[in-house]
């Protein structure tokens, strides 16, 4: 192994890594000038050790690679110091990931981490169409040229080489990667993965310090849990040890002692400082899992050069002996020595290469900096949230085939829409049958979704109708399958996965906010992830609870850029809302919250026992609600208006009745529906038509779409409406009667609509 040089002490106690690397790679290419007399050239084509495949064009096309993606770290660092780049976390020391990158396939779907640079050369390295050097720097310049962003973001990413960009950094895309792992075979049974390859694999590459996170443990467990049950799991989990989390150390053989002998992960383990001693054990873990379907874990040896980032100070934690010692093991020192001293490369030719590769990358650095930028916030947000109103509408009316549903149905009599009137869970129940014949690419998921048919029922027999290959229990983690749910989709299914309670969501909210929303806007819509999350919540349970299955806080979605968040409060705006969701999801990729009112789920009535004002027919499979469209109740009514959504709808149109019969106010209620978009022209044309506005929220005061609401009216027509809004309480909901003191209950509406009237202006 070379040794770098440490003679010059200018050079020692510099604080310019990135130079000191750079210097260290040069002085030894040099110095092997004046050695004398070097070995005739191999075969290039030919295997240059025993024991080993690798050839000496895999070498030296590796040590392009390698050298590609040290160099794009130091000018990334020179570009920083000018103002004309904006990142600076590199690859440099885990170039050995690039025998990962030449070993795969570019058909082998990769969720990177952020020291991928080596592994994306080689990739691109399939393609010949793929200009690496360009494509990164100006994802580093924030170009809107940049072909993965738009300029958004530096991500790893390609739609041609299969590498979904992402940010993720505390290994938040690992369970995704089991997910796409677990759905491959799924994908291919139900005719929906296109022109993939039946053995592709998924690569997914994490640190050392993320193998730590819970995130991770989940999709180890998760991965794991399926082979145990012999169920494919193709996965390859690289975890590129260096040793170091930023600035926090990992205990020496702390990732061997922990998977060597895990179980259902097979072991390997390679020097990733050394390609030509890591080439056969990484070929081996590749093989073994594309032949055998199983996760591997293949652990790599790398170590950190030049720091966490440009900004990191890599002096302040760690000594100067350290810090030399890493630079001394040099990944692209070891492979430019084998290149030399096997005569593959002259050590003239080795640095002409090395200079020829750094001339190129300075060169569009500087055509980079002079590169047009993304212009406006239209241009920022174009890709986040796609709408295709009017084929999105279409496709939500299309009818499913009418020959499977008599079929589903067990005859023509027995259709749904033919049916009486029936609760919630009822018509839900149905629109799920008729989605998964309209949709042969969709699977339904959760936890106990199958036999049972979830706790509530609503997905009852569709596992009997349909299969376990399209209706199946999950483990019981939402961060597992809402990892699955992505990974589905990037196989081309289009996932409906059930979170049982609202509350359960955030157990696992970064694989929406952090995952699965923002994809299309890192890659510039060039990928989707489609899904429909189907979540029972809201509070008003009775005999049940406790928050965490009485929660009315959706802050958490609400924070999702991107997102859409429905909510009907009734069975048949259920099923035609839902039609509407699919269309997003299966037209424009959208990622949707269909957020179901437990309490409403066996509701009945409406103002009097018995009096089934609030059951309902099946819509005909051609009725949709619109994205965005709300239902008025009580048009004509000109005193107020109330806005709500879910089981306020049901309380204010009880509140409503009485503030006529009693009170002589007439109250139009107006169920929003859609809670994020939220529709502001519908929204404000229904306040200025009464021009009093209660807003009934169930959620908490902070954080709930009141604020929203009010903030609007105050904006747009404050001098022409008067508001005030009613909340829950900033609590978690207790136990038994005790709710009703923290949630706004009906004679709660009542009060406010009398005390806004009287203060009505």
């Amino acid at each position: 192994m070379p040794t770098a040089s440490t003679e010059k002490r200018s050079t020692r106690y510099d604080l310019n890594r990135a130079k000191v690397v750079d210097e260290n790679f040069v002085a030894y290419v040099q110095s092997c000038i004046h050695k004398g007399d070097w070995p005739v050239p191999p075969l290039l084509d030919k295997p240059i050790v025993p024991q080993s495949e690798i050839t000496g064009q895999d070498v030296i096309q590796i040590f392009e690679s390698q050298a590609t993606s040290r160099l794009i770290d130091i000018v990334a660092r020179q570009m920083r110091a000018r103002n004309e780049g904006y990142y600076t976390i590199g690859s440099s020391g885990h170039e050995g990931n690039a025998l990962v990158g030449r070993l795969t396939r570019y058909t082998d779907i990769a969720f990177l981490h952020y020291r991928s640079g080596a592994f994306m050369c080689e990739r691109a390295r399939q393609l010949p169409n793929i200009d690496f050097i360009r494509n990164t720097i100006l994802g580093i310049a924030a170009a809107r040229e940049d072909p993965v962003a738009g300029g958004r973001h530096k991500v790893w990413g390609s739609l041609e080489l299969n590498v979904p960009p992402q940010t993720s950094t505390i290994a938040s895309h690992l369970p995704k990667a089991v997910g796409t792992a677990m759905s491959i075979a799924r994908a291919k049974r139900l005719g929906a993965n296109g022109h993939r390859p039946g053995d592709m694999i998924v690569v997914c590459n994490f640190g050392d310090a993320s193998a730590n996170h819970a995130t991770a443990q989940t999709a180890f467990n998760a991965a794991a849990s399926a082979a145990h049950q012999r169920l494919p799991v193709p996965i390859l989990f690289v975890c590129e040890d260096n040793g170091v989390g930023i600035s926090v150390g990992t205990p020496p053989q702390w990732i061997e002692s922990q998977f060597r002998a895990r179980h259902g992960l097979t072991y390997f383990q390679a020097n990733g400082l050394d390609v030509v001693e890591a080439y056969s054990t990484v070929e081996k873990a590749i093989d073994y899992c594309r032949e055998k379907r199983r996760p591997v874990f293949l652990h790599l040896k790398t170590v950190r050069l030049m720091g966490h980032a440009g900004t990191d100070p890599e002096t302040e934690y760690h000594s100067w002996a350290t810090i030399e010692g890493n630079e001394a093991k040099d990944p692209l020192l070891r492979t430019a020595q084998y290149a030399i001293e096997l005569g593959l490369m002259t050590p003239t030719e080795t640095l002409y290469r090395y200079e020829s590769i750094r001339n190129r990358i300075v060169s569009e650095a500087h055509a980079a900096a002079k590169s047009p930028k993304l212009i406006d916030s239209q241009d920022v947000l174009k890709a986040l949230a796609p709408l295709s109103l009017g084929a999105v509408g279409l496709e939500a009316t299309r009818c499913p085939d009418h020959e499977a549903r008599v079929e589903i149905f067990g005859g023509e009599p027995l259709l749904p829409e033919l049916r009486p009137p029936k609760p919630m869970p009822v018509l839900i129940n149905w629109g799920l049958h008729d989605i998964l014949i309209k949709y042969p690419q969709s699977i339904i998921f959760g936890e106990d979704v199958a036999k049972k048919g979830g706790v509530y029922y609503v997905t009852k027999e569709l596992t009997k109708k349909f299969g376990v290959g399209r209706v199946f229990n999950t483990l019981l983690d939402e961060t597992t399958f809402l990892g699955l749910c992505i990974g589905a989709a990037h196989v081309g299914l289009l996932p409906i996965p059930e979170i049982q309670y609202l509350a359960y969501y955030h157990n696992a909210q970064d694989q929406i906010r952090g995952e699965a929303a923002s994809l299309q806007f890192f890659s510039n819509d060039q990928f989707r992830n489609p899904m429909v999350i189907r979540i029972a919540g809201w509070a008003y349970q009775k005999g049940f609870g406790g928050h965490f299955h009485n929660d009315n806080s959706i802050a958490a979605l609400r924070d999702v850029p991107g997102l859409i968040i429905a909510t009907p409060s009734r069975g048949d705006d259920a099923v035609k809302m839902m039609r509407t969701c699919m269309a997003l999801a299966a037209v424009d990729g959208r990622v949707v919250a269909f957020i179901e009112p437990i309490a409403l789920y066996k509701e009945k009535n409406l103002h009097e026992d018995k009096d089934q004002g609030w059951i309902f027919s099946y819509p005909k499979p051609d009725e949709a609600i619109p994205l965005g469209s709300g239902a008025i109740y009580h048009e004509d009514a000109t005193d107020m208006t109330i806005l709500t959504f879910a089981n306020g709808t049901h309380m204010s149109l009880r509140a409503a009745k009485i503030l006529r019969d009693k009170h002589n106010i007439r109250a139009r209620v107006v169920d929003l529906r859609w809670l994020s978009p939220l529709n502001e022209t519908f929204i404000i044309e229904q306040s200025l038509a009464t021009g009093n506005v209660l807003v009934v929220d169930e959620g908490r005061r902070s954080g709930s779409v009141g604020e929203a609401i009010l903030a609007l009216l105050m904006e747009s027509c404050s001098r022409k409406v008067h508001a005030r809004r009613i909340n829950a309480l900033d609590t978690f909901i207790p136990l038994g009667p005790a709710a009703d003191y923290v949630l706004p209950t009906m004679p709660d509406v009542v009060t406010a609509a009398v005390d806004l009237m009287k203060t009505s202006h």
